[in-house]
């Protein structure tokens, strides 16, 4: 083999390991499914299977189980609401193995409104960055204020965290560090030009006024 064929062969392998090395990195930094009301999810008791329901999560977040009663699981990750039904179920039970199965669950969104090409509601397949999510809504319209895209992120039930981008000069690589990655159920918001200031931190009752998921305004 020559030295060009070797050396060739060499960053072939090299750049086969970076891409392997992360893709594995995503998939280790991809968060868990959180639960969310409306999901339906099946209760499954090994030793004592007369026990095992299929429960919907309510509104409220709890699930409402024969054997323990009421049991929070809105927004843990299944391996945690496992374990919240295994310390109650061992209040009645010797050392109780329980499974949960997701049957229907909210699949993870994102939506993105106002001065793009094609405003929604999108479904989240793989890690998306805003700049991404702009793009699948169509890109900007003309009319775009793209130095002060709006993200709205839920951080519990009643308010949500508001983060200004800039999206403005993201063209290059050495740009990309001002991207961010969305999370299930994030919200951005394009204004016009005469962009409106946000406070750090608003009710979802006011976020609601920039959205409305049914019919997300342009």
């Amino acid at each position: 083999m020559t030295l060009l064929k070797q050396f060739v062969a060499f960053a072939i392998a090299m750049l086969m390991l970076g891409l392997t090395s992360a893709g594995a990195q995503q998939l280790k930094t991809r968060p868990q499914y959180q639960i969310q009301p409306g999901d339906v999810m099946e209760v499954h008791y090994r030793y004592t299977p007369e026990y095992d329901q299929t429960v919907t999560v309510q509104p409220d977040g709890y699930i409402t189980l024969n054997l323990v009663g009421n049991v929070k699981v809105s927004q843990a990750t299944v391996d945690e609401a496992r374990a919240a039904i295994v310390k109650q179920a061992s209040e009645r039970l010797n050392q109780p193995e329980v499974s949960i199965t997701l049957k229907d669950f909210q699949k993870p969104y994102f939506v993105v409104a106002g001065q793009v090409a094609s405003p929604g509601k999108f479904e989240m397949r793989e890690n998306t960055t805003a700049l991404q999510a702009v793009m699948m809504a169509g890109g900007f319209r003309n009319t775009a204020k793209t130095s002060k895209i709006v993200l709205f992120r839920k951080i519990n039930a009643d308010t949500a965290e508001v983060k200004v981008l800039d999206l403005k000069k993201i063209d290059k690589t050495s740009s990309l560090e001002r991207d961010i990655a969305l999370q299930n159920g994030d919200m951005l918001l394009v204004p016009e030009n005469n962009a409106a200031k946000f406070q750090n931190f608003m009710k979802l009752t006011n976020v609601g006024a920039y959205f409305d998921l049914g019919r997300v305004i342009p």
